[in-house]
């Protein structure tokens, strides 16, 4: 399909056909995996298609790169290795010592331990706020030295959610840029850079890949001057996927569109189940109408996602036997993959906050809510709650 075309076509089409053309020579319709370190020059500085050494770019990645970039209408997408990598590039790429970032008061402990503990020795500093709180971001941000507004929408793992267009206009007043964390919603339920704002960050390790076989992050960005600072870093700090690790998550972005229904439609029918349960406390879903984000995510999203979390009665030790209890969930970090995970925030993926103002309730478990049968999933949940 002609990429100017596919530029233009539904989402489902330009995830199938947008980044790639079938191979002049073979007709091959799905990119080749490109396993190779460098590439023959006709004569010094005489590059075909640009192509000198698989760090700076590879035909394989190259085809990932363009259906990120299509996928969340952004001016340039890149590939990297992990989320993480994505990020701290990022932040090499736009800040300096000195500088200072406003960061989600309950954000992912990943990105948390990377602002906390590599960012600011290296002299970046940080200050969390709540997304959902314009006026808590706006007072965190410091005119002269904010260079950041980082946020998640919905946040990982208590989903709060924050008003994208706002928080950008919060960011652009400070002259900062706004870095969406788009990870739980995915372009296919939410597009941040037409929104306001100017970078959109992904572990495509979850959603995007979404068979939880190959690890890696992105990065889309909505400008020239923004992208021409990250393809410096991305170069320079080398922090890439190999050829299989793309071919292996632009297959996935091919079917993100299907498997994001199915993973709504199932957790619907968990939130369903879980909201009348006497042993639930609380169930945290922005598509529950009593959820404070309900009204924004109604308006910025598409559908809800796939992550349901909720809090049990009977503290920590009830939401951990909860959590070894399940059979079709299976006990595992990560999330955004065909199959159903659980997962104890506290003592799991969050446990670099504990003891921090971003620590999170002892008795909160998360689902990830994968793509099985849903009366599977029900059950299997009903027989853990006991």
């Amino acid at each position: 399909m002609d990429q100017e075309k596919a530029s233009k076509a539904g989402f489902e089409t330009r995830a199938i056909h947008a980044g790639y053309e079938p191979d002049p020579t073979t007709g091959a319709v799905i990119p080749p995996i490109y396993a190779t370190s460098t590439y023959k020059q006709d004569g010094v500085g005489g590059l075909r298609g640009g192509y000198e050494y698989s760090r700076s770019a590879n035909p394989t990645r190259t085809a990932l790169e363009g259906a990120l970039a299509a996928l969340e209408e952004g001016e340039r997408g890149f590939a990297f290795a992990s989320g993480l990598a994505a990020e701290d590039t990022l932040i090499r790429a736009l800040c300096k010592p000195g500088d200072h970032a406003v960061i989600p008061d309950d954000a992912y402990g990943g990105t948390f331990r990377l602002f906390d503990k590599v960012a600011q020795v290296w002299g970046l500093g940080h200050s969390p706020a709540p997304v959902s709180d314009i006026d808590a971001v706006r007072a965190a941000v410091r005119p002269g030295e904010t260079k950041l507004v980082w946020v998640e929408t919905p946040t990982n793992p208590l989903l709060n959610i924050g008003d994208i267009e706002a928080l950008a206009g919060v960011a652009h007043e400070a002259g900062a840029l706004l870095v969406v964390d788009n990870t739980f919603a995915t372009p296919y339920l939410q597009q941040p850079l037409n929104l306001g704002a100017d970078v959109v960050v992904h572990s495509t390790t979850k959603y995007a890949g979404g068979h939880s076989d190959v690890v890696g992050g992105a990065l889309v960005v909505r400008n020239l001057e923004v992208a021409e600072k990250v393809t410096f870093h991305q170069n320079a700090m080398g922090a890439v996927p190999g050829p299989f690790d793309a071919f292996l998550t632009h297959r996935g972005l091919k079917t993100l569109g299907v498997r994001m229904d199915r993973h709504c439609d199932n957790a619907e029918r968990v939130v369903d189940f879980l909201v009348g349960h006497p042993k639930v406390e609380r169930v945290i879903y922005p598509g529950l109408a009593e959820h404070p984000g309900h009204e924004i995510a109604t308006k910025q999203m598409k559908r809800y996602g796939g992550i349901v979390s909720f809090r049990v009665k009977g503290g920590e030790q009830a939401a951990l036997d909860v959590c070894a209890r399940t059979d079709v969930f299976t006990l595992g970090e990560s999330l955004g993959g065909v199959e159903s995970l659980i997962e104890h925030p506290g003592k799991m993926t969050h446990a670099s906050v504990a003891g921090t103002d971003l620590e999170v309730p002892a008795d909160l478990i998360r689902l990830s809510v994968g793509i099985e049968t849903a009366d599977d999933l029900v059950g299997d949940l009903e027989r853990a709650l006991g």
